[in-house]
């Protein structure tokens, strides 16, 4: 997610995601077609979190962190107090080594500027409220309000340093400034945030390279800036009970081998519902990319439902999920890609698009339904999940065909044809007949 990497020349529109940094240079990354998976120096997508040089959790850190407030050892407790910063690269509350910090009712704010906004995104540098290299800080209610390019609002960096949030109100307006954000193994707990960015490549929830773990419960997350997502993981996030909007980008995106989880939240993405990359940049380690959405929606509102390029993913629809996409298409897989969809009981529209150098997977289950086209895609269907097609389609492979003679009850053709490969394995069972769809079509081996 590195803003170091200049734009790359081939801009994939729908691949505009949220971003933790920019290079001290301020150019803007966008994500190429032609990035390699986990190659070094690949571009990622705008506003992905930043950094150049070195693999996944490898420190290229420069500068120190300072704080208006500083504490290193020892425990303390304040109330009702108020901690401000207008100076560069400074925090207005460091707890760092072995200090312990609650805050109760606190009021921060901050005006100062990075020197190095790959450093605000790989360690903290400037943030409002940061825990490094072991520190500890509760927040109990209070306000975060920052202003400065790279001034997340609250930031874990490091392996031990944690920070619990219970009804904070986190407000960032710069760019690259995250509300809350982890990174090389830091830890985020979250109960009944609010947490509002404005400016570009500025995630609402974010993680950058070495990951973190964050836990979300309850709360509002919205962003409005340029190609700032609710949602930025290259660690493992989940959240429960919450509402993720924007308007300038993906509600989710996943980079890597890593994870989201929403559980009984509303996610609408002003452009894509979610996006799975790798960008290349060397701040997620290459592996399979996973989402999971239980229950609640996702809502993309100027893009695909689900987008991935450049990676190996995993998408797990449960709990009765509603999905809604804007431009007809549920699964969009390109640039050597890999996905699976995998549904449980869900009732889905689209379609299911692969490129020429990618392949797709979707697996219905326990009453599933999808209705839509599927393009270059193997399809799964068990014994209650449905197919309803709504334009001829190819399958590469097809399993769970329902079938009374030469006719399959379980996918209404329309008057559509649907067409197979009867020389790959996956359609042996076929035996290269041709097949009539229930409501009228075929399905026909070619």
């Amino acid at each position: 997610m590195s803003r170091s990497v200049l734009a790359a020349t081939a801009l994939v529109a729908s691949l505009v995601l949220v971003g933790c940094g920019s290079s001290t240079t301020g150019a803007t990354a966008s994500a190429s077609a032609s990035a390699q998976a986990g190659g070094p120096g690949g571009a990622p997508p705008s506003g992905a979190p930043g950094g150049s040089g070195g693999g996944p959790g490898a420190s290229t850190q420069q500068y120190k962190a300072t704080g208006t407030y500083t504490l290193k050892t020892g425990t303390v407790s304040k109330s009702g107090t108020s901690y401000t910063s207008s100076t560069k690269d400074r925090s207005a509350v460091l707890v760092t080594k072995k200090g312990k910090l609650t805050l109760t009712d606190a009021k921060v704010t901050t005006s100062g500027t990075t020197s190095s906004s790959d450093e605000s995104s790989f360690y903290g540098l400037n943030a409002g409220v940061l825990a490094e290299n072991g520190g500890d800080i509760t927040l109990d209610g209070g306000t975060v309000s920052t202003t400065g390019k790279g001034a997340n609002g609250v930031f874990a960096y490091g392996s031990g340093s944690s920070v619990a949030l219970t009804g904070t109100k986190i407000k960032a307006t710069g760019r690259y400034a995250h509300g809350v954000m982890a990174s090389g193994g830091g830890s985020l707990t979250l109960k009944n945030v609010t947490a509002d960015t404005t400016g570009a490549n500025s995630a609402a929830i974010a993680t950058d390279r070495g990951g973190g773990t964050v836990g979300v419960t309850g709360g509002t997350f919205t962003t409005s800036g340029k190609d700032a997502p609710g949602v930025y993981s290259t660690g493992k996030i989940t959240v429960t009970g919450a509402t993720v909007t924007t308007t300038g980008a993906e509600g989710a995106v996943v980079e890597g081998a890593n994870s989201v989880l929403f559980k009984d939240s509303t996610v609408t993405g002003g452009k894509n519902g979610v996006m799975l990359h790798q960008s290349g940049s060397g701040d997620a380690l290459v592996g399979t990319a996973s989402l999971t959405m239980d229950g609640g929606s996702l809502t993309a509102q100027g893009g695909d439902l689900f987008y991935v390029t450049n990676t190996n993913a995993t998408i797990t629809l449960k709990g009765g999920t509603k999905v809604k996409e804007s431009n007809g298409k549920l699964l969009d897989v390109t640039t050597k890609s890999k996905a699976t969809l995998m549904a449980y009981g869900e009732k889905l529209t689209g379609n299911v698009l692969t490129d020429s150098t990618s392949s797709a997977t979707v697996l219905l289950k326990q009453g599933s339904t999808l209705e839509g086209a599927i393009n270059k895609a193997a399809l799964t269907l068990d014994s209650s999940s449905t197919w309803t097609v709504t334009a001829d389609s190819t399958l590469t492979g097809l399993a769970g065909a329902e079938l009374s003679g030469t006719k399959i009850t379980n996918i209404t053709g329309n008057g559509h044809t649907v067409y197979y490969d009867k020389s790959l394995a996956a359609n042996k069972s076929l035996g290269g007949k041709t097949y009539t769809l229930a409501g009228g079509g075929k399905l026909v081996a070619k």
